[in-house]
């Protein structure tokens, strides 16, 4: 089984004219300003999953500022479980800012929902304020049988590139500190901090609770980056996630095939690790 535990839908509105929804959403221009940005619906994904042997897809939506737009495209993920529910799970997203996250997250759960995510940062990092921004929410998936939460995290290092966040991996830590009884996906490899695995003390039990998805791994990093989550023993909490509609699936497989992994390991990474964690 091969499940795309990151992928993006949107609401057919945002794909006709994006640039209606730059004005009031200055993360979202940052995003989608180029055309070369693509925006996806349901039925592209489904397409897409045909295509590249994908069983099932965990859709996102994005971190609208908008409570009524962050509403809709969590709407739209509602209606594509429904008319997909055998492929299609998803997780409910919004701005940690809005007071409402925390109810809009168990709305979206009791409505069919898987959890939360991919919650972003984008122009603060994961702070302080975004820390206290977490409590509530993290509150309510644990209250809702411990659901999981999926966070945009990039590495602190390298080229810059629209939505890379001023995170660091000290953040990162912190985070995992805060909430050690989430269970939190930490997308785009969490920036590298599984590197800090193989360290004696602390870190181990401070990333018990955390997953590692490949979202954007083809952009970011050699295909050696499999072999170093093997050798830091995370391989069992690594996703595979391809951030669709940036990237096709066969992307990902042409760059495992390159890496060290077994059948066993691939086996873990494109499904069972997910399924394990979504149920």
């Amino acid at each position: 089984m091969i499940i795309d535990s990151h992928t993006h839908l949107f609401p057919e509105s945002v794909k006709n004219d994006r640039s209606l929804f730059f004005a009031k959403e200055p993360e979202f221009k940052m995003l989608y300003d180029s055309p070369r940005a693509k925006i996806a619906t349901i039925s592209e994904l489904i397409q897409t999953m045909d295509i590249h042997g994908v069983n099932i897809s965990v859709v996102s939506g994005f971190p609208w500022r908008d409570p009524d737009l962050a509403k809709k495209n969590n709407d739209t993920l509602l209606e594509a479980v429904q008319a997909y529910p055998d492929r299609i799970k998803g997780l409910a997203c919004f701005d940690m800012a809005w007071e409402g996250a925390a109810d809009e997250a168990v709305r979206c759960i009791d409505a069919g929902l898987s959890g939360v995510g991919e919650l972003a940062f984008y122009l603060s990092g994961i702070d302080a304020k975004a820390l206290r921004l977490l409590e509530p929410v993290m509150a309510a998936l644990r209250e809702k049988g411990n659901r999981p939460c999926m966070i945009h995290t990039n590495e602190p290092v390298g080229h810059p590139y629209p939505g890379k966040t001023p995170i660091t991996l000290e953040q990162i830590d912190t985070l995992a500190r805060t909430f050690p009884d989430n269970r939190i996906i930490l997308a785009h490899w969490g920036g590298g901090i599984f590197f800090y695995r193989v360290m004696k003390k602390q870190v181990k039990e401070t990333l018990k609770n955390i997953w590692y998805d490949t979202a954007a791994s083809v952009f970011l990093y050699d295909p050696e980056i499999y072999n170093m989550a093997i050798q830091a023993n995370v391989i069992d909490k690594v996703l595979f996630g391809t951030d669709f509609p940036l990237l096709t699936p066969d992307r990902y497989y042409a760059d495992m095939d390159k890496s060290a992994m077994t059948p066993a390991h691939k086996r873990q990474v494109l499904g069972e690790n997910a399924l394990a964690l979504f149920g």
